[in-house]
């Protein structure tokens, strides 16, 4: 009796995950790009501030900023806040997340496993939800602690590739990070490094959390059809540090005139870099988490 009880337990959770995961991605809205973009032929004169480089630029910046990281990050914690329009089309609300997080290059030779905590802050209808994440850990799924009454019974397992984890998102978690987002800015600017239509604009003095940081902003003049397409990008650098702290890209609007869409949006405020994270700041075990002990 008490068997089937748990199975059918199991089945309701099952199903409101996949619904909750579904209403993250609701309809919202965002801000455009900043107001700090200067033709690459207009002269410095006009914005002392404002620099006009290329591609290759801003590609030495993320391949800095990766060696960096390469050298001085084990690990991290942050106020991670998030915006992402789904496969669907559909722009999701802000989430604010407080992250820790570890990269691959702690230990010795640099090959420390990833490892990524969750807690959602905001929106209030994911308040409390908490998620881990790790490449050695719980044979890869990802470790999903759910608010309410029947949602926070039992630890919820998912492929982190999978469905019900992937409703509403557009990157798994295996693929966020600080590391990851540069990775992805290598990648993606290799593509335009021979690219006539992209201009670069970096605009010094820009403030990110009362730090003075680089506005990097990247436009293209026409669609590339690629996979990754934007109209505009904007990459805000630390340049003390060596680490980007916040990605935007821009899709391309339907009318001339109109603001482009909003496709992506990811921010880190109050960075705090070799913290000292252990393998507690992992487990669902850890008695500061809210993960049910089954």
């Amino acid at each position: 009796m008490l068997k089937k009880f748990l199975v059918g337990i199991a089945l309701i959770v099952a199903g409101v995950v996949v619904w909750r995961f579904t209403q993250t991605s609701t309809a919202g809205s965002s801000t455009g790009p900043l107001t700090v973009y200067v033709r690459s032929d207009a002269p410095e004169s006009d914005n002392p501030a404002v620099q006009s480089p290329g591609i290759d630029d801003v590609l030495k910046m993320a391949s800095d900023a990766l060696l960096a990281m390469e050298t001085n990050l084990d690990d991290y914690t942050a106020r991670f806040v998030k915006q992402e329009r789904d496969a669907s089309g559909v722009l999701g609300e802000p989430a604010e997340i407080s992250i820790r997080a570890q990269t691959r290059f702690g230990g010795d030779e640099n090959q420390s496993p990833r490892r990524i905590y969750l807690r959602f802050e905001s929106p209030a209808s994911l308040q409390g939800r908490e998620v881990i994440w790790a490449e050695d850990l719980y044979d890869g799924k990802m470790a999903v602690h759910e608010v309410g009454m029947i949602l926070g019974l039992k630890t919820i397992w998912l492929d982190p590739t999978g469905m019900i984890a992937m409703q509403g998102q557009r990157y798994p978690i295996s693929e966020i990070g600080l590391v990851k987002l540069v990775e992805k800015l290598i990648e993606r600017g290799e593509q335009d490094r021979n690219n006539p239509n992209v201009e670069v604009a970096i605009k010094d003095g820009h403030l990110f959390d009362e730090v003075d940081c680089q506005l990097i902003q990247v436009r293209r003049r026409e669609p590339s059809d690629s996979e990754d397409d934007f109209s505009v990008a904007e990459i805000v650098v630390d340049p003390q540090r060596q680490l980007i702290l916040s990605y935007r890209s821009f899709g391309w609007p339907e009318q001339l005139g109109d603001e482009p869409p909003l496709l992506e949006s990811y921010a880190y405020h109050d960075l705090k870099t070799n913290v000292g994270l252990t393998e507690t700041d992992f487990d669902t075990k850890n008695s500061n988490y809210g993960f049910p002990l089954f």
